[in-house]
């Protein structure tokens, strides 16, 4: 079963070696991937500050001088670990033991604004891109789109998909083939801006207990969820889980 997963725009600093994007695991990708390093990189260290602060969504001008840097220069670390937003934090990856960690490694898929898409294990610098915000003028979905849903229709094909991005990355693939998507229901509501951290809750559970079909994943008993309801439309399966216990 392969994950697909929404990045983060908040970003762990540090790491060890420079980001190469030869080494970045989707091959066919690579062309496109050091373009938009390029022009991120002469972006960053020409544009003004007012021109940055839009790109980056940073108000504060003062913040802006951090991300003034080449990050071809910059160390890198996992993707799984650069990135860390609420549903990272919840998902926790560095306090997983190693089999959990290499399951994550092996099958899960993170979308990126700046990467276009990536493997948990892939090695990326530090940098800032406000969603939805072009790089110069290419809008990377757009930019991305075609490519990225060559390589993942071929190498999904033969794989249970379950996607737990947030909707917006739907514009940078779709899955053609039959999927599974996830919704989290509290009091009757459905939970917008914390259900990032159930999906970081439902992801460590998956890689946990080493889960690789969505039918082993529908008997997975994860704490405070409870599934409500089951909906297929064409070839998108959601999960409806009520949130208990809290």
């Amino acid at each position: 079963m392969k994950i697909l997963l929404a990045p983060s725009e908040t970003k762990v600093m540090g790491g060890e070696d420079n980001v190469n994007a030869d080494t970045l695991f989707f091959d066919a990708l690579h062309s496109k991937q050091q373009k938009l390093i390029s022009l991120y990189t002469q972006s960053v260290l020409r544009d003004s500050d007012e021109q940055l602060s839009k790109m980056f969504g940073i108000k504060k001008l003062s913040e802006i001088a951090h991300y003034r840097q080449d990050i071809t220069t910059l160390p890198t670390m996992k993707a799984i670990q650069r990135y860390s937003g609420v549903a990272f934090d919840y998902f926790d990856y560095a306090s997983l033991d190693h089999q959990a960690q290499e399951y994550i490694n092996k099958n899960l898929i993170i979308f990126s604004n700046l990467f276009g898409v990536l493997k948990a294990n892939d090695l990326i610098p530090e940098y800032k891109l406000k969603q939805g915000e072009p790089i110069g003028e290419i809008k990377t979905d757009r930019f991305y789109k075609e490519s990225i849903t060559q390589i993942l229709d071929e190498y999904l094909k033969d794989e249970d998909i379950l996607d737990i991005r947030a909707g917006y990355y739907d514009k940078f693939y779709k899955p053609s083939q039959p999927y599974t998507t996830l919704k989290f229901i509290k009091n009757g509501k459905v939970v917008s801006h914390w259900a990032k951290a159930y999906r970081g809750n439902v992801l460590r559970e998956i890689a946990k207990h080493q889960i690789n079909t969505l039918e082993a994943f529908m008997q997975l008993e994860i704490e405070n969820l409870m599934i409500n309801e089951i909906k297929t439309i064409k070839n998108k399966t959601e999960i409806v889980y009520d949130i208990i216990g809290e």
